[in-house]
């Protein structure tokens, strides 16, 4: 007996069902990028592991999906690691490539690759597959889509303010109810600043990105575990446990940092921001969090999580700024910011608060029953007049039993049937059945197309 076909954890298939509801989703979020100026570019599924590795933290770097050489693979290994066998070892002999494991990465080396050919500040937007290999579970996924929105070549602080008014659209015309997250990386780092563990920074973030998973005890076990004092992760903890409004929160600080200079940048950054968007009507909620971290390295500002309310889904958007990403492919001072939207999650919450239109789940508008050759013959003309129209129209191929074509009909929701048998041809009319309300009647083909369109 044949093995049953699977596919590989982490990944799924999209029915025809699924899909016109992701397209609904992209085409939803491309309509608002377009409308702020941004524009579409794609890059390779793979990337040199040069231009990955590093970029994630340690984490990250355990999570990228590394793609064997091709042919021979084992031929440049030294006898010595073959031996020892260590995976960190081989890796530079046996894989020169990686799958992508965001948008962000690749788009940095796109830049400096095409500097020459780019108009400064650049917006792109980009909507492509991304890779990691994390533990599958609701809500994350091995393979999942990214939609990215970044400038690049501007340091205003009017970009994040852009980026806000963005998410909030694409979301309101989503339906999505959603609270929109934001901090500063260098608050974080006035946060090691004032405790005296600049050295420890990147731990530190690490640490706080995991607070909403594991709780802050363990956190504060963490940060313990990374060498940071008993003392100063208790001040940590009294500072991500404060609790107060967005101007309560910009006042504790700023006593707080006092001379500490990157964290009172951080402070002005975000205070400016929220300054901006107080003059703006926003539907979804925006708040400062402290607790914020995001743990990717390159991020140097602003950082930016979107969660759906009421709901047990992790964040559906996030991202910041990074101030010289560029910089490592050998192109310095070139500042950017942006957002990635997860499809996905976007996908799963919308599934769940049945937020789809209901056209969402039809492709085809009118179908023509077959009912043999010459009633073939007298309907294609009228089909094709109707794709011509922009009407998704189709004729059922074979002269089956019509009880299966409606059937067809039923299970692709498609909203309306026309019907053409010996009378119709005589009369040079049409039979068209609703089939929401089950209203049948016969009309004209100037009728039919009026009431179809």
């Amino acid at each position: 007996m044949a093995q049953k076909p699977s596919i590989p954890k982490g990944t799924r298939d999209f029915s025809p069902v699924e899909m016109v509801r992701r397209n609904y989703i992209f085409d939803t979020i491309k309509s608002v990028f377009k409308l702020y100026g941004y524009l579409p570019i794609e890059t390779p599924a793979m990337e040199n592991l040069s231009t990955l590795l590093g970029k994630y933290g340690d984490e990250g770097d355990k999570l990228l999906f590394k793609i064997l050489n091709s042919g021979d693979f084992l031929k440049k290994v030294p006898e010595d690691d073959l031996q020892n066998a260590e995976p960190g070892k081989l890796v530079k002999y046996i894989s020169e490539k990686g799958l992508r494991y965001d948008l962000t990465v690749p788009f940095a080396r796109y830049v400096v690759q095409h500097r020459n050919d780019i108009t400064f500040p650049f917006k792109r937007f980009q909507i492509q597959p991304v890779w990691r290999a994390d533990r599958p579970q609701k809500g994350r996924y091995r393979e999942f889509f990214q939609c990215d929105v970044d400038v690049i070549g501007s340091r205003s602080l009017l970009n994040e303010v852009e980026l806000v008014q963005i998410i909030n659209d694409i979301f309101e015309k989503l339906k999505i109810r959603t609270t929109i997250s934001l901090n500063n990386r260098k608050i974080l780092y006035g946060i090691a600043e004032y405790i005296g563990e600049t050295e420890k920074f990147t731990s530190m973030t690490v640490a706080i990105d995991k607070l909403d998973k594991i709780g802050i005890e363990k956190v504060k076990e963490e940060l313990r575990l990374s060498g940071i004092s008993e003392k100063a992760t208790d001040r940590i903890s009294e500072i991500l446990t404060f609790e107060g409004s967005t101007e309560q929160k910009l006042s504790y600080l700023e006593k707080l940092f006092g001379d500490t200079e990157t964290g009172r940048k951080g402070v002005e950054e975000i205070a400016a921001v929220f300054d901006y968007l107080k003059s703006m009507t926003l539907t979804s909620d925006v708040k400062l969090d402290l607790t914020l971290a995001r743990g990717l390295n390159y991020y140097t500002g602003a950082i930016i999580e979107v969660k759906a309310n009421d709901t047990q889904m992790g964040s559906i958007c996030g991202g910041g700024r990074y101030d010289d990403l560029t910089g490592i492919f050998g192109l310095p001072d070139v500042s950017g910011v942006g957002v990635s939207f997860g499809a996905d999650r976007i996908y799963d919450v919308m599934l769940e608060k049945n937020l789809f239109p209901d056209d969402t789940s039809a492709t085809t508008h009118v179908l023509f029953i077959n009912f043999g050759k010459s009633e073939e013959k007298y309907c294609l003309p009228y089909v094709g007049k109707l794709r011509e129209m922009g009407i998704n129209t189709e004729m059922f191929p074979d002269a089956a039993k019509l009880k299966k074509q409606m059937n067809y009909a039923n299970n692709k929701n498609i909203p309306f049937v026309v019907l053409a048998g010996e009378n119709e041809m005589n009369t040079e009319t049409f039979t068209l059945k609703n089939m929401q309300t089950g209203e049948q009647k016969s009309v004209s083909y100037d009728e039919l197309q009026k009431i179809v369109s």
